[in-house]
């Protein structure tokens, strides 16, 4: 039977800037973490907000168009107007509902209006979310870079990224 030889240490318990570089591999790491997450939920927000922002629109319209139905429906009323004491009553109904749908439609101009600020508002803040995520993982890949090449450079670069990433990343999440 062959022997098996168990090699205790790998040389990285005397690497105290490699452990540093771990620690802040980690650390981008649970920040990537956070941020992957806020985004793919800013993104969701955001369609979310699209859909709903539609649904005004699309009642809007249709406001719009029974209020126009409204019009017609009177003026044509009026240009056969045979028995005017009936015919009255009519146009008189006519243009009553056809101000109150000016009314509402009014109301629903503004709701899909302020629907469609804050979808892009989301937009903009999933765009956040997303730099940042490119931003850490650069930061990630770089700290990591360390490791095979035992250059000093790359984990002050990743540092930077990271930051960076970190920055975006609050700055998307807090807005």
């Amino acid at each position: 039977m062959a022997e098996i030889e168990i090699h205790r240490g790998h040389g990285h318990e005397t690497d105290d800037f490699g452990r540093g570089v771990g620690v802040m591999v980690g650390v981008i790491g649970i920040v990537l973490a956070l941020a992957t997450i806020s985004a793919h939920r800013a993104h969701s927000a955001a369609i979310i907000t699209r859909t709903e922002a539609n649904d005004q629109w699309a009642f809007y319209e249709a406001k719009k168009g029974r209020e126009h139905l409204l019009d017609v429906g009177a003026q044509l009323a009026e240009a056969l107007n045979n028995d005017p004491a009936r015919v009255a009553a009519m146009i008189a109904k006519f243009h009553a509902d056809r101000d109150r749908y000016v009314r509402e439609s009014e109301d629903i101009f503004k709701e899909a209006k302020a629907r469609e600020a804050e979808c892009v508002h989301q937009e903009h803040r999933a765009l956040r979310l997303d730099t940042s995520e490119g931003f850490l993982e650069l930061g990630l890949v770089l700290s990591s870079l360390y490791f095979l090449s035992k250059r000093r450079f790359f984990p002050y670069l990743g540092a930077i990224a990271g930051a960076a990433g970190a920055a975006l990343f609050a700055w998307g999440y807090l807005t």
